[in-house]
C-alpha cells in the first residue's frame, strides 16, 4: 500500500515539475530564443543542467523550509500526495488564465492549509515568508526604476545585441591546427553580447532550480518516503521534460502579453530577478521568480519613462512634461537627453511598453493562487483528517 501511494506521489511530483519546466524555461530563455541567439532544444538542455545545479545546492535550503518550517509536524506520505495535488491544481488554473503561476506561493499555501487543519502552523515562519512576498515586488520595482532612470539609456546606446546572418563562430583551417574564429558576419560586440545572454540565461535557470525544484518534491521529502538526492533528480528530469516539450510554445510567446521589451532590457530584468530569487532561496525563503521579474519590468519602464521630470515630481505624480511609456523600445541611436529635459519625438513615438491589465492580472494571481490553495487544502484536510 505504501509503495502504491509513493508511486502516486512521484507521478504527482513529475506532473508539477513538468508544468514548472514549461513556464520557467520560457521565462529564462524566451528572450534569447526570440532574438534568434539559440535554438529551443539548446535552451531546454541548458535549462535542465542549471536547474539541477540550483536545486542541488541552494534549493536544499528552500526544501528544508517547505519540509520542516511551515508546520510543526512531519507531512505524512498520503498528506504529501494531497498537497502535491493542490499544487498541481493551482498551476493548472493559472495556465487556464494564461498567467505564469507563482509556484512557491501556491506550495506554501497548500502546506499552510494542512497546518491550519491540524493546528500545527508555524506562524512565525509563515510571517517571515509572507513579509518577503510583500517586500520582493517593491525591491524589484525600485531596482528596475533606478536602472531605467539613470543607467539604461546610456547602456542601450553603448551595448546593443543583434543576431547577424550565418554562424556565430567558424573554424579557420588555414593552419596545421584548426582554430575557432568569428563567423562571416559576426562582430566582437555580437560575440560578447551573445556570451552575456548565455551567462544570464544560465544564471536565471540556476535561480529557477533553486526556487522551484523544492516545490515539486518537498511534500514527499518531508514524509521521509523519498530522500533529498533522488527527489532533486526526479524534479530536475520532470522540469527538463517540460522544457523540451510544452515550453517550446512558451518561449515563442513569452513577453507578448505582459510586455514587449528589447533583449537588453530583458537581460536587465533577468539579472535582477535571478539575483533577488537566488538570495532569498539561499535564506530558505520560498519565492516566485515570476514575481520579481514582473515588477522589475514595470519598474524599468517607469524609471525610463520619468526621465523628463525630477525624482520628486515622478514619485508624486506631478508631471508637466509628456512621458513616454514605451521609452525602453526606442532605437539605440536615439539621442539620450539629460534628466529633466523633454524626450525627442523618436522616444515619444516608441509605443506602449506593457499592458496594465496584464500586470493587474499577474498581481491578482499572486493573491488568488496561494489563498485558493490554502483554502482548498484546509477544507480537504478538515474533511479527511485521517490523511
Amino acid at each position: 500500500m505504501v509503495e502504491t501511494v509513493l508511486l502516486v506521489g512521484i507521478v504527482a511530483s513529475i506532473f508539477v515539475g513538468f508544468n514548472i519546466g514549461g513556464s520557467s524555461t520560457g521565462i529564462a530563455w524566451g528572450p534569447a530564443v526570440g532574438a534568434g541567439l539559440l535554438r529551443k532544444a539548446t535552451a531546454a538542455g541548458l535549462m535542465t543542467v542549471f536547474v539541477f545545479l540550483g536545486g542541488w545546492t541552494v534549493g536544499r535550503n528552500v526544501m528544508d523550509t517547505l519540509s520542516e518550517g511551515i508546520i510543526t509536524i512531519e507531512i505524512s506520505l498520503a498528506a504529501g500526495v494531497a498537497v502535491l495535488f493542490f499544487i498541481g491544481l493551482g498551476i493548472l488554473i493559472a495556465n487556464v488564465f494564461g498567467v505564469p503561476v507563482p509556484t512557491s506561493m501556491v506550495t506554501v499555501g497548500a502546506i499552510a492549509g494542512l497546518g491550519l487543519a491540524t493546528d500545527t502552523v508555524n506562524y512565525a515562519e509563515i510571517g517571515r515568508i509572507v513579509s518577503w512576498w510583500v517586500v520582493t515586488p517593491i525591491i524589484g520595482f525600485w531596482i528596475g526604476a533606478t536602472v531605467g532612470r539613470y543607467v539604461y539609456p546610456e547602456l542601450n546606446r553603448r551595448f546593443e545585441i543583434r543576431a547577424s546572418e550565418g554562424p556565430l563562430l567558424a573554424l579557420d583551417r588555414g593552419g596545421s591546427v584548426p582554430k575557432p574564429t568569428l563567423g562571416p558576419n559576426t562582430t566582437i560586440q555580437e560575440l560578447v553580447g551573445t556570451c552575456v545572454v548565455f551567462v544570464i540565461g544560465c544564471y536565471m535557470a540556476f535561480s529557477a532550480g533553486a526556487s522551484n525544484v523544492p516545490n515539486a518534491v518537498a511534500p514527499l521529502v518531508s514524509s521521509g518516503a523519498l530522500d533529498r538526492n533522488p527527489a532533486i533528480i526526479i524534479a530536475t528530469v520532470a522540469i527538463g521534460f517540460g522544457g523540451f516539450t510544452i515550453a517550446r510554445r512558451t518561449m515563442e510567446s513569452v513577453g507578448s502579453e505582459l510586455s514587449d521589451i528589447p533583449l537588453l532590457a530583458a537581460l536587465v530584468v533577468m539579472l535582477t530577478a535571478s539575483t533577488i530569487t537566488t538570495a532569498l532561496s539561499w535564506a530558505g525563503i520560498p519565492i516566485s521568480l515570476v514575481m520579481a521579474s514582473v515588477m522589475t519590468i514595470v519598474g524599468l519602464g517607469w524609471g525610463r519613462a520619468t526621465r523628463p521630470v525630477t525624482a520628486r515630481q515622478a514619485i508624486r505624480g506631478e508631471a508637466d512634461a509628456e512621458l513616454a511609456t514605451g521609452a525602453l523600445k526606442a532605437e539605440p541611436d536615439t539621442p539620450v537627453t539629460k534628466i529633466g529635459e523633454a524626450e525627442p519625438n523618436e522616444v515619444l513615438d516608441a509605443g506602449s511598453l506593457f499592458n496594465p491589465r496584464a500586470v493587474m492580472k499577474y498581481i491578482s494571481m499572486w493573491i488568488i493562487g496561494p489563498a485558493m490553495s490554502t483554502l482548498l487544502a484546509y477544507g480537504f484536510f478538515v474533511a479527511v483528517p485521517f490523511v
